[in-house]
Order: structure tokens, then sequence, then C-alpha cells
């Protein structure tokens, strides 16, 4: 038997929710906000984009793999919101890391995969501030790591 997965407006299905790879929680609420942490490019266990951007991933791969961190932030938000996405007031803050080659610059238009997404989910409650950096490693070899904040009901 398959489990059924969540679908968000587009017919995007999420991916399970993945369980934290150390001591931290990966939803916390606080004072109207709720904080997603750090998010890899994963369904489920399968990592789907190990590896560099700049050598082994295009910017456009590099792209996808921050479109699937932010579907992965979206699965816990819509668990955290049992399922009701109109308890989002305003997604405020979204930090993208890319591990890339040195000289990489094009950081912002890899995160763009992921600030998409938002703006497609959740149209002017999608437009956010952010910050894209670039790192040498991330956790697991994972290319690209995506963390939220959003402002909730």
């Amino acid at each position: 038997m398959t489990e059924s997965r969540p679908v968000l407006p587009g017919g995007l299905i999420l991916p399970p929710v993945s369980v934290p790879r150390g001591n931290y929680t990966p939803v916390l609420s606080c004072d109207g906000f709720l904080f997603v942490a750090g998010q890899g490019p994963r369904w489920g266990d399968d990592l789907r984009y190990k590896g560099v951007v700049g050598r082994d991933f295009s910017v456009e791969e590099g792209q996808q793999a921050a479109r699937l961190c932010g579907l992965n932030i979206m699965a816990h938000v819509l668990t955290f919101l049992e399922g009701d996405l109109s308890r989002i007031r305003q997604l405020v803050r979204v930090a993208g890391v890319i591990r890339c080659t040195d000289g990489f610059e094009q950081q912002a238009r890899v995160l763009n995969g992921a600030s998409d997404l938002f703006g497609e989910l959740l149209g002017e409650a999608g437009r956010h501030v952010r910050i894209a950096t670039g790192a040498s490693a991330l956790p697991s070899g994972m290319a690209v790591e995506v963390e939220a904040m959003f402002r909730i009901d």
C-alpha cells in the first residue's frame, strides 16, 4: 500500500516530511512566527542532489535542488498547520546556502528555484527577504540547503 502525499495548488506533490539528522527540531513556532530548519534536496531519505553547483550541477540543476528544498519546507509547514495553508500570513525570510565551486557567483540565481516556488504557491504572501550564500561543504554533501520563517495565524 502506498502512502498518499499532500497535493498543493498546481498539482505539486509534497515529499515525505524529513526526520532531523541532528539534535534540533525541524519546526518551531514562537509568537506568531513559524521557523523551518534548513532542508536539503531530498525526497524522503533519497538525497537527490549530492555534489557541487558549478562542477557537478549547472545553475538550472541547482535551481531544481533549491525547489526541492522548498517543497520540503512546505511539507513541514503543511504538517504543522494541519493542512491549512490559509494560516500563512507571510513568508518573511528565506536563507539558502549553495555548495559551490570557488569563484561561483550565481547563488542568488540558484536560490530563485525556492523563491519562485514560494511565489507560485503563496502569491503575494510568498514575497520575502532572503540571503543566498555559498559554501565549500554542506551536511551529507548536499548541493543546496534552504531554511524559512513564516508569519502565521
